[in-house]
């Protein structure tokens, strides 16, 4: 007769009571014009995060240390600049500010404008292949070096026993000092958009092969 396993348990947080903690929000970026029902989810997902970060506080301690990225600054000059950014993610971050924690600079101004710049130079479409692999080349170095500074801002800064609260876009690549302990925050609200922003770019993509399909009887 097999032998029934048995259940695996999720260790509770305040298990990891001591050391340097950080949490982890994926970075949500709104459109220029977003449609009504993306600016819907996203503010629920704000909510949300919101909701889940204050749970982590009430059961771990308060945030202390902010990053962001894209900030190359901090302080209230790095506060400022991520109202900028994102009003959204001002408001995670200003309710952290009000209660004592501080911006942290997370950027180096060199490395995130030569990695912008590489980025853009991809988004163009570029045609001669030897162009592009020389610029991917080059992006691909500048976006290690940048992930490489980023990770030894955050382990320099990120005293014993500080909790610290990263904003950051998903897929980022940042290898985190192994002591520090890392809360992914991903409420039900992110899966939502993900399958909301999948189903428009099916929509989108059907509607241009239609009207591909149309020119091509017409003529």
């Amino acid at each position: 007769m097999a032998k029934k396993l048995g259940k695996i348990e999720k260790p509770p947080v305040e298990k990891y009571s001591k050391g340097r903690k950080l949490f982890f929000v994926p970075l949500l970026f709104s459109p220029a014009e977003p449609e009504d029902a993306f600016v819907e989810r996203a503010r629920k997902y704000w909510d949300e995060v919101e909701a889940h970060v204050t749970n982590l506080e009430l059961k771990l301690g308060s945030v202390n240390k902010v990053f962001h990225e894209l900030v190359p600054v901090g302080g209230e000059e790095g506060s400022k600049v991520i109202e900028e950014l994102n009003s959204a993610s001002h408001q995670i971050v200003r309710a952290r500010l009000d209660k004592g924690a501080e911006v942290q600079p997370i950027e180096d101004i060199e490395l995130l404008t030569e990695f912008m710049d590489w980025s853009r130079c991809l988004a163009v479409g570029l045609q001669n292949p030897k162009v592009l692999a020389k610029v991917y080349e080059s992006y691909s170095k500048v976006r290690s070096k940048r992930n490489e500074d980023m990770a030894k801002k955050i382990d320099k800064t990120l005293k014993e026993q500080d909790i610290g609260i990263l904003l950051m876009r998903e897929g980022h690549q940042v290898q985190f000092p192994t002591d520090i302990e890392v809360f992914y925050v991903a409420p039900p609200g992110l899966d939502e958009i993900k399958r909301w922003i999948r189903a428009r770019e099916e929509e989108l993509q059907t509607s241009m092969d239609e009207d591909s399909t149309d020119k091509d009887s017409e003529e």
